[in-house]
């Protein structure tokens, strides 16, 4: 049979476990998850290899691409991060609409016309804008129901009954990605509908995403878990040193795993945000520091030493220079530019 390829944009609410969906796909955690809505910034790729299954599908990479959450923008970054999503939908062979299945439901407006432009959506218009964005799409369109295990059976159909008379979705599938119920039916519609084509990553390859980005997602994810208000919102991690341990000229009896020593500088944008990162006798930073390394050891495969500061950049999610640092490609050309000096 022949391979198949393509590029798979999920789009959804925020706290629809989109996230989770992709980790759960990939078998890796390549998008951090976390209660608090807006998690995921930028567009995220996750590859997955299928291998074929005889008399149901053939051998296919898909490349699944992770989208900030659709949500009102009060800020540049938020109007970004709706960009991204803009931008993940322009390229794509399939597109999935995940659903969070134990939200109340409520029909969009029908005298309120969707927001046409990213900075123009309310709360209110959300699920509106989504589908004004996917019913101009002229590629399929699952609709996936996700957190199915935390609902009674029987509210399946109406739920179902309701996005069908929103959408002529291509397939409706339920999944609970916390349980990995019905992803492997996912994945074999998702091979079905994609076009015969080569592998845009290596076989092995999970991710295009470099370890200094995911690093610093690692960090942030536990900024959202153990601070609460604004200040997760207005925090961003920049890594500013990541040195590798050199390869070993010959394993000695009693030495010592290697180590990676990791500098991040945490940004927010008062100094008040920045007393509570630090916390009582800098408590709070040691328990950030402490659960990020645990992650990131697991990640890069080493022992890790890791020194998280904090700096204070008044109002940058509305500073497009900062922003524009912020951009894990633009940060690797600008590093790869300070080696060549």
């Amino acid at each position: 049979m022949p391979f198949r390829s393509g590029f798979v944009s999920i789009i959804g609410r925020p706290n629809a476990g989109k996230s989770t969906l992709l980790n759960a796909l990939i078998g890796e955690k390549i998008a951090i998850v976390t209660r608090k809505p807006q998690t995921t910034r930028n567009r995220i790729h996750g590859v997955l290899e299928v291998a074929p299954k005889k008399g149901k599908h053939p051998a296919a990479q898909i490349v699944f691409v992770d989208t900030p959450g659709v949500h009102a923008p009060s800020t540049l970054l938020d109007k970004r991060m709706l960009q991204e999503v803009h931008d993940a939908l322009s390229s794509r062979d399939v597109v999935l609409h995940v659903v969070d299945a134990t939200r109340t439901l409520r029909a969009p407006s029908p005298d309120k016309p969707a927001a046409q432009a990213p900075g123009a959506i309310t709360p209110e218009d959300e699920d509106a804008y989504i589908l004004s964005l996917i019913r101009t799409l002229d590629c399929p369109v699952f609709l996936v129901l996700n957190k199915i295990d935390a609902i009674e059976k029987e509210t399946l159909l109406p739920l179902i009954a309701h996005w069908s008379a929103l959408h002529a979705y291509t397939e409706i599938l339920p999944v609970s990605a916390r349980k990995q119920d019905g992803l492997e039916k996912l994945t074999a519609k998702l091979v079905e509908h994609l076009p015969e084509g080569q592998r845009y990553y290596p076989k092995d390859q999970f991710t295009d995403q470099p370890e200094r980005f995911l690093v610093a997602e690692l960090i942030r994810e536990k900024i959202l878990q153990f601070t609460g208000e604004e200040v997760p919102y207005a925090s961003a991690v920049v890594i500013e040193r990541f040195e590798e341990p050199s390869a070993p000229a010959g394993k000695k009896p009693g030495a010592k795993p290697p180590l990676t020593r990791i500098s991040a500088a945490i940004h927010c944008e008062r100094t008040g945000q920045k007393a509570i990162l630090i916390g009582k006798g800098g408590a709070m930073l040691k328990q950030i520091g402490a659960a990020a390394r645990v992650e990131i050891e697991r990640l890069v495969g080493t022992r890790v030493y890791l020194e998280l500061f904090i700096k204070v950049a008044a109002d940058w999610r509305s500073s497009g220079p900062f922003l524009d640092a912020l951009d894990w490609k633009k940060q690797l050309e600008d590093l790869g530019s300070r080696q060549k000096e």
